[in-house]
């Protein structure tokens, strides 16, 4: 059972989910809601490695093809499973990620009387919204079986615009009279709703049809009515005058990745730092990058031009590069309060009782309960990526009511997945590798 991190419990969260924490862990049949079992009457024949009610397809602008099994967990709400990627001119599906999730929202109030971990102390899996058509444009809803609430139409699958897809005047002046090769895209969407305490998440997740993944989680719904009286250095007046002080607060949110790019989760993490050097004289600074490969457990912090990315070891594409996939976090106000919020990313060893990134039910008593203590040396063999995006909650009059939804995420972004851009026009096909003049 969760219990509040500080001595004053007045932000009221429900924590009736932490009681089912071991059995949603430890993936038993109580742990996952299943989608009900009335198939579209028109959907397509399901893969072998899900039924149809678990499986989500789409083919999306330029012929890529996304294809995934999903279920429901009772603690962290959505989990996508064996996510894979297939772009015209790949013969088969390139499996990108075993499982991705949520696997924690982490949310300490300034005043350091109340601290709560949302997905693992609340009801948060629990709490599974109803969402009305009107929320899944375009798309359509999945019907999900919560434990002790029935069946709840609460997962949206559907396509939204995403603007140009890329654009190329193919001219060497700069008149652009030449011939112009544009697209515009659209992106695979995937997401759900879940209820904690007086907040509403957003849980995203977004396919792209260039190879790109992107989740961001939204928190909407209301302020707590309970929490303001903040102070001058750590409130905000919402209302008339300056007397309702709305208590200000983190959004610390964490998602754990297990890849298994080509279908090996025997992947490799690298770490990528660029060092620039002013000029002498009248010169020109130069840069120079560096590679370190992550051979053993990592705690890492972002600097400038740091990246990483992990690397297949199972396959390549047909430039015979290693196919990987880089992380692209956003924007960060990372909270130094605990030691699991100070960084911005993990890479662990895979075990399966961890999987939450703070307050983690499931494993034996006396294990680590949070991804710093995870990361305890091990050599990486099957690792594990996990990413942290804080935000600093200071309200303002605009967040009532209902409160505006403000978003925290990030990307993967494929890197040498595919010989080429997999949305090259048939006429640009032959140019690989150095353009043309």
């Amino acid at each position: 059972m969760h219990v509040p991190y500080g001595s004053k419990f007045r932000h009221a969260r429900s924590r009736a989910a932490a009681i089912l924490g071991a059995v949603a862990l430890l993936g038993s049949p109580l742990a996952l809601a299943s989608p009900s079992a009335a198939a579209p009457p028109a959907a397509p024949a399901a893969p072998a490695d899900c039924s149809t009610a678990y499986r989500i397809e789409q083919t999306l602008d330029g012929g890529t093809t996304w294809r995934m099994c999903w279920h429901y967990n009772t603690l962290s709400g959505l989990v996508l499973d064996k996510v894979s990627y297939q772009p015209k001119g790949e013969a088969k599906p390139i499996r990108v990620l075993a499982t991705a999730r949520l696997a924690q929202v982490h949310v300490p109030y300034d005043d350091g009387q109340a601290e709560y971990d949302d997905v693992t102390g609340t009801d948060f899996g629990q709490a599974l919204q109803k969402l009305a058509p009107s929320e899944c444009p375009g798309g359509t809803i999945k019907s999900v079986k919560v434990p002790d609430r029935g069946t709840v139409s609460g997962l949206c699958v559907t396509t939204r615009a995403r603007g140009h897809a890329y654009r190329l005047n193919n001219d060497g002046s700069t008149n652009g009279n030449g011939k112009l090769y544009t697209s515009q895209g659209k992106d695979l969407l995937v997401y759900t709703v879940n209820k904690a305490s007086w907040y509403e998440y957003i849980t995203e997740w977004r396919f792209a049809s260039d190879g790109t993944i992107s989740s961001n989680v939204g928190a909407t719904g209301s302020l707590s009515p309970y929490d303001f009286d903040g102070g001058d250095n750590r409130g905000w007046p919402i209302g008339k005058g300056s007397q309702a002080k709305a208590e200000s607060h983190a959004h610390n949110v964490f998602w754990r990745m297990d890849f298994d790019l080509d279908g090996s989760t025997k992947t490799k993490a690298e770490q990528y730092d660029s060092k620039v050097t002013p000029p002498s004289g009248r010169g020109s600074p130069t840069t120079s990058t560096r590679r370190t490969p992550v051979t053993k457990e990592l705690i890492g912090d972002r600097t400038d031009m740091r990246w990483w990315r992990i690397v297949s070891t199972a396959g390549k594409n047909k430039d015979g590069h290693p196919r990987s996939y880089e992380i692209v976090p956003g924007a960060s106000q990372k909270h130094p309060g605990r030691p699991f919020t100070k960084h911005d990313v993990y890479f662990t060893q895979y075990k399966a009782c961890e999987q939450y990134a703070s307050n983690n039910p499931g494993c034996p008593n006396g294990s680590p309960t949070s991804v710093d203590k995870f990361a305890n040396g091990q050599t990486l063999t099957h690792p594990i990526t996990w990413v942290n995006i804080g935000f600093h909650h200071i309200a303002r009059d605009e967040d009532q009511q209902p409160m505006p939804v403000h978003w925290q995420g990030f990307s993967l972004s494929p890197r040498d997945v595919t010989a080429m851009n997999p949305l090259t026009p048939r006429d640009l096909a032959g140019v690989n590798g150095r353009p043309r003049t």
